[in-house]
């Protein structure tokens, strides 16, 4: 039987537009390194960071191309040198396969180190595999990155996005009690769906004192945009409770100081590139053991086909209601 030697792949080879870098080639199938696995991608899924990444906001050079999107799903098809063949045919989720890697997910085949591919339980399908990646190990890190949160009341502001809805189902598999912000009925639904014990609009002007009455204050915030919700934060916090910044949305600030040494809050930032391997893979653990036990579920999402990634990039871009995924 003939072996096909090259496969379709959306790629770049300069930042900018969508419209203007992003096509879709046919090139050499690639072959693993050592430590390293191949899957034949099924489903590619879209992060706000994968569209920024295209759009030059990254710090790092790119190589001669890049092919995007850290998160996905598929099959090991090939192993690397020193790994063991019993994973070919593995049913994996894949997270950060374009970091430092040229084989992102959004083609037929990528190669990903294998610290990167998990397996997925017999409960979990691809296409909610391909949902997991950055969004549900950063919601990890920033819900338990501290310890244990059972008992304890977290915030999570923006709660039906791609991070805040997986921090609202991992908060609640941990025992928190979870209060939930998003703006419209349909998004306040999705958080709601997720678990959320109270989900509030973040444009109402008694939110404040809604989220006082139901719960007093908040142990924990696992916070989408700093610049917006900072008063907030402060209002329904106490001493010691930490606020967790993954995400650079809105403007930058400038800190209040003396305000945050009186309140006693606690400012966290992380970006999930730059956390450190074991605190990494601690908290994949966590989505693993969430996962395996039923706990992250299938999120709203809009797929599109490969030959349609610019305007599934563009969507993103836009605003997208929805998680967005590249059936391949």
């Amino acid at each position: 039987m003939l072996r096909m030697s090259t496969m379709r792949a959306a790629r770049y080879s300069q930042v900018g537009p969508a419209a203007s870098v992003l096509g879709v080639d046919q090139i050499p199938i690639p072959k693993p390194g050592p430590n390293q696995v191949r899957v034949k991608v099924a489903f590619s899924g879209i992060n706000p960071t994968d569209v920024k990444n295209r759009a030059g906001s990254a710090a790092w050079d790119m190589a001669d191309f890049q092919i995007p999107h850290q998160d996905g799903s598929g099959v090991i098809d090939i192993v690397g040198a020193n790994m063991d063949p019993a994973r070919i045919g593995e049913r994996v989720w894949i997270m950060l396969s374009a970091f430092d890697n040229v084989y992102g997910t959004a083609a037929e085949y990528c190669i990903v180190d294998v610290a990167n591919v998990r397996p997925l339980p017999e409960n979990a399908d691809l296409e909610l595999g391909s949902t997991l990646g950055v969004p549900a190990v950063t919601a990890a890190y920033c819900v338990l990155g501290d310890g244990p949160v059972e008992g304890k009341v977290v915030l999570v502001q923006g709660g039906a996005g791609g991070v805040g809805r997986a921090a609202v189902e991992i908060a609640k598999w941990a025992g928190a009690t979870v209060v939930a912000t998003a703006s419209t009925p349909e998004r306040q639904e999705v958080a709601r769906q997720a678990g959320a014990d109270f989900v509030f609009d973040y444009r109402d002007p008694d939110i404040i004192f809604d989220i006082r009455e139901a719960v007093g204050s908040v142990d924990r915030i696992i916070e989408v945009n700093l610049s917006a919700n900072l008063e907030m934060d402060l209002e329904v916090s106490k001493p010691d409770t930490v606020v967790v910044v993954y995400a650079s949305t809105g403007a930058d600030i400038q800190i209040p100081t003396r305000q945050l040494m009186i309140a006693g809050l606690v400012l966290e930032f992380m970006l999930l590139y730059t956390v450190a391997a074991d605190k990494l893979a601690t908290a994949v653990s966590q989505v693993e053991s969430a996962l395996a036990e039923g706990a992250l579920t299938m999120p709203p999402v809009r797929y599109f086909e490969l030959d349609d990634i610019v305007s599934a990039h563009e969507t993103q871009e836009a605003g997208a209601p929805s998680r967005l995924v590249i059936r391949l």
